[in-house]
C-alpha cells in the first residue's frame, strides 16, 4: 500500500501524512489515525492464536498534533481465557490518547436461543461500487438519500451509514481487518453526529465491541441511537461487513458548534481523498 495515515522509517516512529490531518484543525491528527496507530502497535506487540480482540476502548483526552508520534504497549493481564492490553499514543513525551484491548478466548456458542435484532444493515450494492472494495476509497454514505460518495447528498437529518475500505495505518503496510475496524470505529462520531447543519459534536472516546473480526478490510457503520443533553451527546452505531453485523461502537461527544465541520466542503482530492474523520 503506497497510501496511509503515517510513514515510518523504523517501524516505531510515526510521521503523519496529509490523510491524517483533522477537519477540526490543520494542526491536529484525527481520531481514525490515532486509533488505528494504537491498534497497529497492539497487534505488533501482542498476539495469541487462541484469543482475539473483542473490545477496543479509546480515550481521546488530548488532541493529537500533526507531528511525529510513538506508541507504548503494556500487557496488564494475560490468562488462559482473557488478556488485557494497554496502548498509549505519545508525542514529545506526552501521552495524547490511550486504548485498552480486551482479548477473549474463542470457543463455541451455547445452544440456547436469544433475541437478536433482525434489522440488518447492508452495504452499498456491488454493482454500485464495482465489486468489493480492495483499496482506500472515498467512503460511501447513505442517509435520507441512497448510497453515494457525494457528501452533498448526505447533509441531512436522516439516519447515516458509511461503508469503506479502511485506510492503511502506515504507508507500505497492509493493515489487518482489526486495524481497519479500530480505525473506522472513530467514524461513529460522523454517522451519529452528522446533521443538516454539519458536524457540531466532537467525540472524546471510542468503545468498540466485536463478536468477530471483519472478514476483510471493508467495514461499515450505521447509526442506531443518539441522545444529547446540556452539550454532551452519546451515539451508538452498528458495525458490519458484507456478511452481517459484527459489533457495536459507541462515542461520547462534546458540543463544538463554534467550529462546526461542513462535510459538503471537505477536500477529498489527491492524498486526502480517503480522509473523512472529524
Amino acid at each position: 500500500m503506497d497510501f496511509g495515515f503515517f510513514t515510518s522509517d523504523d517501524g516505531d516512529t510515526l510521521t503523519p501524512t496529509p490523510v491524517a490531518r483533522s477537519a477540526w484543525s490543520p494542526d491536529q491528527i484525527h481520531g481514525v489515525a490515532v486509533s488505528g496507530a494504537m491498534a497497529r502497535a497492539m497487534e505488533r506487540a501482542f498476539t495469541r492464536d487462541d484469543l482475539r480482540p473483542a473490545r477496543w476502548t479509546v480515550d481521546l483526552f488530548r488532541p493529537g498534533l500533526f507531528e511525529t508520534a510513538t506508541t507504548e504497549v503494556e500487557v496488564l493481564r494475560e490468562g488462559p481465557r482473557i488478556a488485557l492490553v494497554e496502548v498509549r499514543f505519545v508525542q514529545a513525551g506526552e501521552t495524547k490518547a490511550r486504548a485498552t484491548a480486551l482479548w477473549l478466548k474463542e470457543t463455541q456458542n451455547p445452544e440456547g436461543r436469544t433475541w437478536a435484532n433482525e434489522d440488518i444493515p447492508t452495504p452499498p450494492p456491488l454493482e454500485a461500487t464495482g465489486g468489493p472494495l480492495t483499496g482506500p476509497n472515498i467512503p460511501w454514505f447513505s442517509s435520507a438519500k441512497e448510497w453515494s460518495q457525494d457528501f452533498g447528498d448526505h447533509a441531512n437529518a436522516g439516519r447515516h451509514s458509511t461503508f469503506q475500505f479502511g485506510v492503511p495505518i502506515v504507508v507500505g503496510e497492509l493493515h489487518t481487518p482489526f486495524q481497519s475496524a479500530a480505525a473506522v470505529a472513530d467514524s461513529t462520531s460522523l454517522v451519529v453526529n452528522w446533521s443538516d447543519k454539519g458536524v457540531e459534536w466532537i467525540n472524546t472516546d471510542i468503545s468498540l465491541s466485536l463478536s468477530r473480526l471483519p472478514r476483510t478490510q471493508e467495514v461499515g457503520l450505521r447509526a442506531v441511537e443518539w441522545t444529547a443533553h446540556d452539550g454532551i451527546a452519546v451515539g451508538t452505531a452498528t458495525m458490519f461487513d458484507r456478511e452481517g453485523i459484527i459489533g457495536t461502537s459507541t462515542v461520547t461527544c462534546l458540543a463544538n458548534a463554534k467550529r462546526t465541520v461542513d462535510m459538503t466542503r471537505r477536500d477529498l482530492g489527491g492524498e486526502a481523498r480517503a480522509s473523512v474523520d472529524v
